[in-house]
């Protein structure tokens, strides 16, 4: 791999972290693409990130997930199946497996492809108003339908494969990839390689109302039937789209798929024990 993209959170350290990576990458004659925000930051030459994100043989993400879900969506735009090296330089990072420490250690094993690389399953997320298409989004993480702060309970009509699930009175609903970890509305935690996505009412009125798993293949569609001006669809946590009364939000699997590199010596459970404070 030739061309390596960096792609960095907007902060100090991270900064510092792109600077000493791309001098080195550039010194092994490498052509180095550096976002543009962080290139102003190190006084180098910058790149937009779609450009990085068609350009690039491999993508180093220094950061943390938020970041990481950034540049996920941007590789699926540019539908390409470009490498993803997440280093977590945040508070949690499940996504972002290497530290910064670990970076330099591995790097060239990564550029070389000797790295094992898995493919996250992504959604489709519609809005559909009065029978029209009216957005469309891919995402890794989740899709959240909630209410505002001052807004009521809202009130949704839940449809797997065009039957009718249930009608859910909530603070709103998560529909998740197993790359999501709803943790604090009460979701399961599901290995990344098991092929489903899972609905997760939010502090449900009726508390039967409870997580439920759906096979990978299958088409949510979720109906907004209380009338409220407080009600949004989050994507990944980080876009935001207004929804009205009877607006229909429909998921499905993606036909694109994410590839991250894998932490090369910490299994899965290793870095769930570590990241959730099992044990401790």
């Amino acid at each position: 791999m030739k061309k390596i993209g960096i792609i960095a959170k907007n902060i100090p350290a991270a900064h510092k972290a792109a600077q000493k990576l791309s001098s080195g990458l550039t010194k092994k004659g490498r052509l180095v693409l550096i976002d543009e925000v962080t290139a102003r930051a190190i006084k180098a030459q910058g790149h937009d990130r779609e450009t990085i994100a068609s350009r690039a043989d491999m993508i180093v993400v220094l950061g943390g997930d938020g970041t990481l879900l950034s540049v996920a969506r941007l590789v699926c735009a540019a539908k390409r199946g470009v490498r993803i090296l997440g280093v977590n330089l945040g508070s949690l990072g499940f996504l972002a497996e290497l530290s910064q420490n670990e970076l330099h250690d591995h790097l060239e094993q990564a550029i070389a492809g000797k790295l094992a690389a898995e493919e996250r399953m992504m959604l489709t997320v519609s809005v559909v108003r009065e029978g029209k298409r009216i957005a469309r989004y891919t995402v890794l993480n989740d899709a959240v339908i909630n209410k505002g702060a001052l807004a009521r309970m809202v009130g949704l009509d839940v449809l797997v494969d065009g039957g009718r699930l249930t009608t859910i009175r909530a603070d709103g609903l998560i529909v998740a990839t197993p790359t999501a970890y709803s943790l604090s509305a009460g979701g399961p935690i599901i290995h990344p390689m098991i092929h489903c996505f899972v609905l997760t009412p939010i502090c449900p009125h009726t508390l039967s109302n409870r997580p439920i798993a759906l096979p990978d293949t299958s088409v949510v569609a979720v109906k907004l039937v209380t009338q409220s001006e407080d009600v949004a669809l989050t994507l990944d946590g980080q876009i935001g789209y207004a929804l009205k009364q009877n607006d229909i939000i429909e998921i499905r699997k993606s036909h694109y798929r994410v590839k991250l590199i894998k932490h090369p010596s910490k299994d899965y459970y290793e870095i769930l024990r570590t990241k959730l404070k099992w044990g401790e």
